[in-house]
């Protein structure tokens, strides 16, 4: 069963860090819960709408460090790579699994990085 959830997390990470929304899409719950430091959804296609201009105008990479799972939990470690002025944000992205997809994700990052998207 962790394999399934692990699995489920991973696919989803690596969809949406590559550009592939719709296949990250097919992998939530359309009443996904997010919370994050900038923003919080309660609907999945809002949630979308916000990742899609984050992970298709932003994010010029994510470098995975680390992926931990247990239960219907999964943790995924990496450093977000954005396009300059940013530069890298540690970040974690919790992931919790209903029903073989994703039901909440939690995300936590230093968001001093993003403070040069203020000054510009």
């Amino acid at each position: 069963m962790a394999d399934d959830v692990r699995s489920v997390g991973e696919r989803y990470f690596d969809a949406w860090t590559s550009g592939d929304f719709d296949g990250a899409r097919s992998l939530v719950h359309d009443d996904l819960i997010f919370r994050g430091p900038f923003e919080t959804f309660e609907r999945a296609d809002d949630f979308f709408e916000s990742l899609r201009r984050v992970g298709g105008g932003l994010l010029e990479r994510a470098e995975k460090k680390k992926v931990f799972a247990g239960g219907q939990d999964v943790c995924v470690i990496y450093d977000f790579v954005a396009k300059p002025p940013v530069g890298s944000s540690p970040t974690v992205e919790w992931y919790r699994i209903r029903d073989g997809k994703i039901g909440e994700i939690q995300i936590v990052f230093d968001t001093r990085p993003f403070a040069a998207l203020q000054e510009q």
